[in-house]
């Protein structure tokens, strides 16, 4: 019986990762993201579908975990003076968008008809955004660390510190007579300060010390199963306190986020957190009753549409009103609009306090969960129908009636350097870029750079680029360096073409194209760093020169090689060093020759018979 439960269960597991391996990778070839790949793995396996399995709330509590993970890893990247500087996004803010949204949407309920403690718990439910689906996107989109990513990852903060006072709200509003236990409520209250506590206590003294004990060890699963245990760990210790185990996660994150363990112990969690947090969606999926759906579909599609529009509308309003632009209001709203999984929690214990019965219940569930599922599609489609907001050109002078010696096309970091020895001459430059941040930096350091895109060529005329001497191409865009060049010789043949490569290949084909001089990007600084190398292991500074003066040498027979190949890099690998060993030949085998020797003079056989005697 053993072996066929052990059995079962491992077609539940292979089950799991098939639906997954097959839906995920055709929805992100559709362009539609992974998230939205899960939820529909998990309608099709779930009991709602092919039924292949009966009770998606049994994987949700195991998959939770996977928000729990995702939470501590980014506790890994904030610094506690970083979150310390994110207190006025996280109380401020936060607390401006839970109370707006808590007032509209429980307006919402009451329009549907509902009690008012009924609307609250479904507005409340609805109000907690999802952290798996929103953190899952903004990591999908890198936008994690940018500023409107740290302000979603604010607010998101601030909700988890909710769902200890909502709890203890939905026991205040049970119309259930319960006998209250002298003492419990401040119990409970010293219970959870005492887990905090403890925990913030062994992140400051105690986990640098343990991992270090382990890392002499030098047992690479013994880190892996210590930096599961400290995840686990704090978020049991929440747990036990009343609080939330994303919470203790990322509270444990933030500890370890100065630790000089703390890249290691983000790589050994980072298979196991992406594993879970697919297993969530997946549970989520599979907890779409399509039943409740289709018995009040009326209800539950204008409810998630509703709910979904009016949070929207809220979260952009108070995103408009703290002064962030238009487009970053815009898909912040869409990006938090939906439901967030503390809500089962919050209505399974509205439903045991005797708030909210069954039905209700289910209905609520169904419209976070489709809002769930919906969020990705939404954010898809705002990207494909939105453009990015263009940056201000105030203050910008576009390049219009210029001339100079030298046109500079690019003033990034190559451009910048490359411009001090002719600034240093006093000679006349023209410098453009379509960096509009870049041009209003450089100003406050005294250069004058006008917007304009090197590769038009009405832009290059209104540049002067007919009556330049030289024209440098500076830009980090190989595509682009390679069409202003055909763009230059053609039109501007008067002009010295001066182009940075951005790799051997591209040199190539910029000499083809007929420039005057080129340069990889990385060449000089590289033969520089091998000088440096050189002297650090004893290398004299006229040896080190004198080696760099060769390998520029052999580099530029090297470049004459490929270019006489037509282009072909194998064409220079003569003129490489290697650290391969040379093959040694392997001699021929001596053979006994098949007549004896004859000496042609008296020397000769007096010295063979000398040999021979000895």
């Amino acid at each position: 019986m053993s072996a066929e439960s052990g059995a079962s269960q491992l077609v539940s597991v292979v089950a799991l990762l098939g639906a997954a391996v097959v839906a995920v990778p055709i929805f992100r070839r559709l362009g539609l993201g992974s998230v939205l790949g899960y939820l529909a793995a998990g309608l099709a396996i779930g009991p709602f579908g092919l039924k292949w399995f009966t009770d998606p709330q049994s994987i949700l509590h195991v998959a939770e975990l996977g928000v729990v993970m995702f939470l501590f890893v980014i506790g890994l990247e904030m610094r506690p003076s970083h979150l310390w500087s994110l207190r006025k996004q996280i109380f401020g803010l936060g607390a401006l968008q839970i109370g707006v949204c808590t007032l509209l949407l429980t307006g919402v309920g009451l329009l549907f008809g509902y009690s008012l403690p009924v609307s609250f718990i479904g507005g409340m439910g609805f109000v907690l955004t999802s952290t798996a689906v929103v953190m899952q996107l903004l990591a999908e989109r890198g936008d994690v660390a940018l500023p409107n990513g740290q302000k979603v990852v604010s607010i998101l903060l601030f909700e988890d510190l909710l769902i200890v006072p909502l709890l203890v709200l939905v026991a205040f509003m049970s119309p259930q007579v319960v006998e209250p236990q002298e003492g419990s409520s401040w119990a409970a209250i010293g219970i959870g300060v005492a887990s905090l506590a403890g925990l913030i206590a062994a992140g400051i003294w105690l986990l640098n010390p343990f991992f270090r004990i382990l890392a002499a060890a030098k047992a690479r699963e013994v880190m892996t199963a210590a930096a599961l245990l400290v995840v686990l760990g704090a978020a049991l210790l929440m747990q036990l306190g009343g609080l939330s185990m994303a919470m203790g996660a990322f509270l444990a994150g933030v500890l370890l986020s100065e630790s000089t363990f703390r890249h290691q112990i983000e790589a050994d969690i980072e298979p196991f957190r992406g594993i879970l947090l697919g297993l969530f969606f997946l549970g989520v999926g599979m907890a779409l009753d399509l039943a409740v759906v289709a018995a009040n579909w009326p209800l539950i599609v204008s409810a998630v549409l509703a709910m979904m529009v009016v949070k929207a509308l809220c979260i952009y309003i108070v995103a408009r009103v703290t002064r962030s632009s238009h487009v970053e209001s815009l898909d912040r709203a869409v990006l938090m609009a939906q439901g967030g999984e503390f809500a089962f929690v919050l209505f399974a214990a509205a439903a045991a306090a005797g708030i909210i019965d069954a039905t209700v219940n289910a209905n609520l569930t169904a419209i976070v969960v489709l809002s769930m599922a919906l969020t990705p599609l939404f954010v898809l489609l705002l990207r494909r129908f939105t453009h990015p907001e263009k940056p201000s050109m105030e203050g910008i002078e576009e390049a219009k009636g210029l001339s100079g010696s030298v046109l500079i096309i690019g003033f990034g970091r190559f451009g910048q350097v490359m411009s001090q020895s002719l600034l240093a001459r006093d000679v006349d430059v023209t410098i453009i870029d379509t960096d509009i941040e870049m041009i209003r930096s450089a100003e406050e350091f005294g250069f004058k750079i006008y917007y304009g895109d090197g590769t038009r060529l009405d832009v290059l005329r209104a540049c002067g680029a007919q009556t330049a001497q030289s024209i440098a191409i500076c830009i980090d865009d190989k595509e682009a360096a390679s069409r202003i060049v055909e763009l230059v010789r053609h039109e501007f043949p008067q002009a010295q073409v001066l182009a940075r490569s951005f790799d051997r290949e591209h040199s190539l084909a910029l000499i083809a194209a007929g420039v005057d001089f080129q340069i990889r990007e990385t060449f000089e600084s590289a033969v520089e760093f091998g000088k440096a190398a050189l002297m650090s292991v004893g290398t004299s500074q006229e040896d080190a020169d004198e080696i760099a003066e060769e390998i520029r040498r052999r580099d530029a027979e090297r470049f004459e090689l490929e270019i006489a190949g037509g282009g072909d890099l194998r064409s220079g690998i003569p003129a490489l060093y290697s650290n391969a060993r040379p093959v040694k030949p392997t001699p021929t085998p001596f053979t006994k020759p098949k007549r004896e020797a004859k000496a042609l003079n008296e020397e000769a056989a007096e010295a063979i018979g000398e040999e021979e005697e000895e």
